[in-house]
């Protein structure tokens, strides 16, 4: 079972221009996103225990997001 709503994804495909967006397109993006944001969130938890912390900083996600990025290929 999925974590996050889809109405948020259905708003992002129309932001991106989308006249029309089936809710099949809503459900992968969101599934998509969410498997993304689980990759991100566990590199960043490797993060804060490489620095001896429990707690997951704002600069671990956003260097966990580049790390993984850049897996695929994209610079952020």
């Amino acid at each position: 079972m999925s974590e996050l709503p889809v109405a948020p994804f259905d708003r992002v495909i129309r932001k991106a221009g989308a006249e029309r967006v089936s809710e099949s397109a809503a459900v992968a993006l969101r599934d998509i996103m969410e498997a993304l944001a689980y990759e991100i969130a566990k590199e960043a938890i490797e993060f804060a225990k490489h620095a001896g912390r429990k707690t997951v900083t704002k600069d671990d996600v956003k260097l966990a997001a580049r790390h993984i990025m850049r897996l695929f290929g994209y610079a952020i």
